[in-house]
This record gives structure tokens, C-alpha cells and sequence, in this order.
């Protein structure tokens, strides 16, 4: 069986907060109830994961909606039956993400203690971040969000920084790199608020092909400035470790979507958290096995179509480095895999000009220049009980394995 991870929404999309850009919230309206992950569905996807040949590594990403509004409890459970259902010599690795603004005390402590890995969504400075990341009750969240990294910061939680680039920060990637920078934040993940309504036409806060070229151009220029020792882009680590390795380290790059599962609150898997939707329902976990699951054609086809891309596709310069782009941003109508992505414009404008320098950094590499980057760290070949070559002071088992 090909390894995989599970992406798991224990809350679905429920959240404290009211992002009007948010892809997913749509979906409580299809729930009668307050969806909660109950601990007979929790018990059951951890201990069948845990049956599964995964070269005896396991994956589990927490997401939402938000999925601390789970409790700390909850957690504690999670890493309860992850200890009694693992193999021996299992390596388990947790990541989470989230709005920031239930990261207590002891929720923090809790993350550092067992290696969490967390995504923390912050939009740039408070008038960039706050224009669209509000409670439920329209306040502002920015100040919260801090308070929330302050005490990872304290527990030495690591963490990255998710930045979901619409209207209102595209056109400020300068201001938002360096406030980050400012506040001590290396690890960055650029994001492209790219949604449509019914009739196929772009929201209001999207952003279109064009805009994003520029963003990411600008933040390479600044990035490139003194930081490529010092602050990690995933965007650019992404290409790095292409360029370097010959590898894809995130989905968009690849010639597949069967890449990890989607387990929603009530055990329904899915292929893609883009694509919770009735039929690509690939079954349930208690009604259906890993074994089944992996090998279900829907699954299988639904990855295919990432390689069904538009004819322009194969004579581009640049197709290793996208295969035609996630299927979510090939919107047309009909809606169809063949679609060229409303930011293949901008991908081409970004690789344009950035390729030629990041294979001058890639040759580097090779050559053993040491870079702070996660595909630094990832290229090194380091025995798991060995020290995290990150500097952190930890055995690499239970730092830097993502």
C-alpha cells in the first residue's frame, strides 16, 4: 500500500470566526447538528491508520473550520490512543492548523510537549489581517493571534505562518514579508485566495493570475535581498527541492491528487479538502477499510485528472513545475480538468523571472551551502535518532519530520 497522511476536520467546519473568503464554512449548513468528532470515530481512524504499512511513519493533520474549538481534552485523547495503537517503532507526527485565537496556556504547553507542528493564519499587519478575519461577533482577532504565537513562542512550539493572499494584501508582499520578518517569524506559507461563485466568476476577494505573479516576484526580490539563509517561503523550498532532488513536496507541483485523505467529523472520507463534496465520498470508516479506500476508482480517477491538463499545458517551459496546477483554480464551464488555471499567468510571470536565480541557489545546495529552509533540512540523509539537524537540540525523529 502507498503511504499517505490523513487530513482530519474533527469540528467540519465549524469556527469562532466569520472569514468571508473561507472556502469551507459553507458546509455547516449541510449538518443538522453541532458536528463533533465523537471518541468511537476517533478511536476507530486512529487504530485502523495504525494497522496500515506506512513505512511505520504516521501523519495526522488537524484541521477546520478550527480545530481546537475540539478542547484540550479532546487532544489528550488523540495522542492517548496514538501511543496504545502504534506499532513498535512507530514515528508519529502531528500537525495542526489554526485561527490562533484559542491557543491558551496550556494548550501551548500541550503542543510543545508532544512535537506539534502548527499553521497559524495571519494575514500580515492588523489592517491587512483584520479586514477579513473577524469573530462571529465582527471583532477584530489580529492582537489575539499574537497572544496565541507569544505562547507557542514561550513553549517552543514550532510554528508556521499561513498567509492567504487576497484584494485587500497582494499587493503589499513587501510589508507583509517584513513584518513578519520584523516579528521573528522564518517559516512562511504564501496562499492564493482564489474562490467562485455560482456562475464561475471570481468573489470579490480574490485575486487574479496577474496579481499573484507580481506578489510572488516582489516577495522573491525581498526574500532574496538577506534572508535565503534565514527565512523559509514554502513556495520557494518547494522549487528548491525540484531543482535540487527532483521531487514534489506539495501537491499542487505533482501529476497526481492521490496524495492523502480527508476524514471529516462523522468518519466520511474524501480525496481533497477542495473537494468535500457528495461524490467524491469515498466511503466511511466504519464501513469501509484503508485497503478498500486507496484502491477505490473514485479515488483513483479523481487523481488522474490532475495529469488531464489543457493541450497549452505541454508545451510550456514550466509544466514540471505545476502539471496544469491545482484542479481547484481550473474553473471554467463546464467545469473541467482541461481548463488552463486563472494563475497560470501568474505562475509563468514568477517563474520567469525568479528560475534562473533559484537554480543558482539550487546549485548551491548541491554544493553543500547551508540554508535555513525545510528543504535544506529535509535534503540531509540523518538517522531518526540522530540530533534534528534544525539546531534545535532535539533527536530529528521528534523535530523535523513532517
Amino acid at each position: 500500500m502507498k503511504p499517505f497522511s490523513l487530513l482530519i476536520k474533527p469540528a467540519s467546519a465549524d469556527c469562532n470566526l466569520r472569514c468571508e473568503y473561507c472556502f469551507y464554512i459553507d458546509h455547516l449548513e449541510k449538518i443538522k447538528n453541532t458536528p463533533r468528532m465523537s471518541n468511537e470515530v476517533l478511536e476507530k481512524m486512529i487504530s485502523g491508520y495504525m494497522q496500515t504499512d506506512q513505512d511505520n511513519n504516521y501523519a495526522f493533520g488537524w484541521q477546520g473550520g478550527e480545530p481546537m474549538i475540539m478542547g484540550l481534552k479532546f487532544f489528550q485523547k488523540v495522542i492517548e490512543l496514538q501511543k496504545y495503537y502504534a506499532p513498535p517503532g512507530a514515528v508519529i507526527s502531528n500537525g495542526l492548523q489554526t485561527n490562533g485565537t484559542f491557543i491558551t496556556q496550556d494548550f501551548a504547553q500541550f503542543f510543545g510537549h508532544y512535537k506539534f507542528l502548527l499553521g497559524v493564519s495571519l494575514d500580515g499587519p492588523a489592517n491587512m489581517h483584520d479586514f477579513y478575519r473577524k469573530t462571529i461577533g465582527q471583532k477584530s482577532t489580529h492582537n489575539l493571534v499574537l497572544q496565541g504565537i507569544e505562547r507557542l513562542i514561550q513553549n517552543k512550539v514550532e510554528f508556521n505562518i499561513l498567509i492567504l493572499v487576497n484584494n485587500q494584501n497582494v499587493k503589499k508582499a513587501k510589508d507583509i514579508f517584513l513584518f513578519l520578518k520584523e516579528k521573528g517569524f522564518y517559516y512562511h506559507q504564501y496562499i492564493p485566495c482564489v474562490e467562485f461563485d455560482e456562475d464561475y466568476n471570481p468573489k470579490s476577494f480574490s485575486i487574479t493570475g496577474e496579481e499573484w505573479g507580481e506578489f510572488l516576484c516582489n516577495l522573491f526580490d525581498e526574500w532574496k535581498k538577506e534572508d535565503i539563509n534565514k527565512i523559509s517561503i514554502r513556495h520557494f523550498d518547494s522549487i528548491l527541492e525540484y531543482l535540487v532532488h527532483g521531487s514534489y513536496n506539495v501537491c499542487y507541483m505533482g501529476d497526481s491528487c492521490c496524495q492523502y485523505f480527508v476524514v471529516e467529523y462523522n468518519g466520511n472520507i474524501y480525496p481533497c479538502d477542495f473537494f468535500v463534496q457528495e461524490d467524491l465520498l469515498l466511503g466511511n470508516i466504519f464501513d469501509d477499510t484503508w485497503e478498500n479506500i486507496i484502491t477505490s476508482p473514485i479515488y483513483h480517477k479523481f487523481g488522474q485528472n490532475k495529469s488531464i491538463f489543457n493541450m497549452k499545458c505541454k508545451s510550456c517551459s514550466y509544466i514540471d513545475l505545476c502539471n496544469g496546477d491545482c484542479l481547484k483554480f481550473r474553473i471554467g464551464k463546464p467545469q473541467s480538468s482541461r481548463t488552463l488555471s486563472v494563475l497560470c499567468n501568474g505562475w509563468k510571470k514568477f517563474y520567469t523571472y525568479a528560475l534562473p536565480q533559484l537554480k543558482i541557489i539550487a546549485d548551491k545546495i548541491k554544493n553543500g551551502n547551508k540554508l535555513i529552509s525545510s528543504t535544506q533540512i529535509k535534503s540531509k540523509k540523518v538517522e531518526r535518532n540522530s540530533l534534528c539537524p534544525c539546531g534545535s537540540g532535539e533527536k530529528y525523529k521528534n523535530c523535523c519530520i513532517r
